[in-house]
């Protein structure tokens, strides 16, 4: 059964972290059965409160979507999501 990881963005607060995420997130995909569906782009936020972006990414396992998620190297990149201080959320 497919599982999916999304990512919200709700407010940036520090772009040059948002930046350093950015440029570093692809490699973290390496070795992982990652399908990324939606990366930003044109949405409409129907009910609750506003977002800046959205990321969905299909993984083909919860294990494997934990398996990236918790991996070393997402946990090291993350760590700039987090700084930045957007009040992302990531639901699975």
């Amino acid at each position: 059964m497919s599982a999916y990881i999304i990512l919200t963005r709700t407010k940036t607060l520090d772009q040059k972290e948002l930046e350093v995420y950015w440029g570093e997130i692809k490699d973290t995909m390496k070795g992982h059965p990652i399908e990324v569906l939606v990366a930003y782009g044109n949405h409409e936020v129907l009910e609750g409160d506003p977002i800046e972006g959205i990321v969905t990414a299909k993984f083909p396992t919860v294990r494997a979507a934990k398996d990236w998620y918790y991996s070393e190297a997402y946990q090291d990149v993350a760590q700039h999501r987090k700084k930045r201080r957007c009040l992302s959320r990531a639901y699975r």
